[in-house]
């Protein structure tokens, strides 16, 4: 270790906070990588009597540090709470599975009785979640209070082995007379989606009761905002808090209910009594599921502080109506309505009722609104209709491919015998020829393919470079294209790579005017000007997972790509893996 790094180590441990029983080496930067790195880390550990909190937020540690640390910790069993969130960054994904093996072994060891359990904004996926699991299952686990796993990438799988270890958790708990008596549980933006939520909500009904003379539910508080849950998902939840009664926060913001989920969730509403905080802000709750949440709330909740029912496609008369189920709740502190369709006159008389009821103060900001539209009933009906035949659509088209594969070979042995002539009569018509005006205008993999070997050089010469938009266009039109099919792949990525290092080594490229532009077109940047947004964002983030590790990318575009590929967006939603991967790329630039 070159003696400036242990200078800066020592400048850097000379603020760790120490008191209450926490030794705090939080958002100190350090990078611990090997057993030297660590070894002051490790001295205040071990020199720490009665040690009951450890803050490693904001740093990074490796496999070897790690193993160390965990030593060290192998003595603490008064370790309640592990604030270890952000603290794997820069770190390969495949780093940190084994790096929290070892420090969830030590902590069973220690015979530790954890409280507090915090990994998030840690990117690592599923296996990370394999990482901490027999952890979860240990009696370490068995007095957790808070597990706090916001934006770890965990994915459907990832759910699923978390569900599963809680549940496993609980079982051997309840086995010594101390069932898991989980209080608040955070696992926001983690593409948990339908399945991931579904077996999550198995867990929070079996997983936190106890059944001694009565059910007793134990959550306090849920957060699982932007995870790509939709109206299955979102019902099985309601009906594992139904038996939760506890519970004060529920925070599921940017998730899609549709009128079918927020119905469901507001029958759960109904017989939840301690609630303080409804979150359902940007999940599409539509009309109907906003009546059905006020009637919730008229009938009860007398506890409530904040409702947020925001950018939901609500229109005035149910907006109406959640004002009006507000009128006997003292203690509500906010309700936020904003980005719905009332129009300037249902904004108003929302005011007026709320001004009756001497609670103008707890509105927020209606700035956003989008309006009041017409044929409300009508609209909503055609939407829900839409989505209900899309879904059998989708299902027909499944069990129509799986025949048409069972029939396939049938229906060829079966040609009658004046098919069978024409067939052969017939003189194959050979496929026209590509260019890359043709490719750009109507791009398809077949095409780019056709475009044969040359195709990358081709397009790259045949493109102005000095016009940014011409440039942003040709990338989308190329990535649009992008299949996981290895020939698409390879065409789609050296196409993209002859094309971004042509312009980014230009003196008169602007890049700073190109990811502004690129930003609009995906729909993540408004503009002044009208830009229809790309319909699909899957090609480009995946296009764009490659383009950002190549050497002529400029590294200073990676945090400005970054915050806009974080913020929450329904287009982004749809494209959950594509995000994640390149969201993770970027991470470790």
């Amino acid at each position: 270790m070159a003696s400036e790094d242990i200078t800066k180590l020592a400048e850097s441990l000379a603020k760790t906070k120490v008191g209450g029983g926490q030794l705090s080496f939080k958002g100190q930067s350090l990078k611990l990588n090997t057993a030297e790195d660590a070894e002051e880390v490790i001295k205040q550990i071990e020199e720490f009597d009665g040690l009951e909190a450890l803050r490693l937020e904001g740093n990074t540690v490796g496999v070897e540090a790690a193993k160390v640390i965990a030593k060290a910790l192998e003595k603490k069993s008064e370790l309640k709470r592990c604030h270890w969130s952000d603290m794997f960054t820069g770190r390969l994904r495949s780093e940190i599975p084994p790096a929290l093996i070892s420090l969830g072994d030590a902590l069973i060891t220690a015979g530790a009785q954890l409280v507090e359990l915090d990994l998030s904004d840690n990117a690592f996926g599923p296996d990370g979640v394999r990482g901490f699991e027999a952890l979860l299952k240990s009696p370490a686990c068995y007095t957790l209070q808070e597990l706090k796993l916001n934006n770890c990438g965990m994915g459907i799988g990832g759910g699923k082995i978390l569900a599963a270890a809680l549940k496993e958790c609980h079982r051997k708990s309840s086995a010594q007379g101390k069932p898991l008596a989980l209080k608040v549980f955070v696992a926001g933006r983690n593409r948990l989606e339908n399945d991931g939520a579904t077996a999550l909500a198995e867990a929070f009904g079996l997983s936190f009761i106890c059944t001694l003379s009565q059910i007793i539910g134990t959550l306090e508080e849920v957060h699982m905002p932007q995870n790509g849950i939709n109206h299955p998902g979102i019902t099985a939840l309601a009906q594992a808090f139904a038996i939760n009664p506890l519970l004060k926060v529920i925070n599921l913001n940017d998730n899609t209910f549709t009128d079918k989920g927020a119905i469901a969730m507001a029958e759960t509403l109904k017989a939840l009594r301690q609630i303080e905080v409804i979150n359902f802000g940007d999940c599409l709750v539509r009309s109907k599921g906003a009546v059905a949440i006020a009637d919730a709330v008229k009938e009860g909740l007398h506890k409530l502080k904040e409702l947020n029912l925001s950018f939901c496609e609500i229109k005035r008369d149910a907006a109406l109506t959640v004002a009006e189920a507000i009128e006997d709740k003292a203690e509500l502190e906010k309700l936020d309505l904003n980005g719905n369709s009332l129009g300037e006159e249902g904004c108003e008389q929302l005011q007026e009722i709320l001004e009756g009821f001497n609670m103008a103060s707890v509105l927020g900001s209606l700035s956003d609104d989008e309006g009041e539209e017409e044929d409300d009933d009508e609209g909503e009906e055609e939407e829900e209709e839409g989505e209900a035949e899309e879904e059998e659509e989708e299902e027909e088209e499944e069990e129509e491919q799986q025949q048409l594969k069972e029939r396939g070979q049938g229906e060829q042995e079966s040609l009658t015998p004046k098919k069978i002539i024409n067939s052969q009569d017939s003189t194959p018509v050979p496929s026209p020829p590509v260019d890359v005006a043709t490719f750009l205008a109507f791009p398809s993999p077949e095409k780019l393919l056709r475009l044969g070997s040359k195709c990358s050089v081709l397009i790259a010469q045949q493109t102005d470079t000095s016009d940014v938009e011409k440039v942003v266009t040709t990338l989308l039109r190329i990535s649009s294209v992008f299949k996981d099919d290895a020939p698409v792949k390879t065409a789609v990525h050296e196409t993209t790579d002859a094309l971004m290092r042509k312009a980014f080594t230009s003196a008169t490229f602007n890049s700073d005017a190109f990811i502004t532009s690129l930003l609009i077109h995906m729909g993540l940047l408004k503009s002044e000007e009208k830009i229809k947004a790309v319909p699909s964002l899957y090609g480009i983030l995946m296009t764009l997972n490659h383009v950002v590790q190549q050497d002529y990318f400029p590294k200073s575009l990676a945090p400005v790509l970054s915050a806009f590929v974080t913020k929450p967006n329904r287009a982004l939603d749809s494209c959950s893996f594509a995000r994640h991967m390149l969201l993770q790329t970027l991470h470790q630039l």
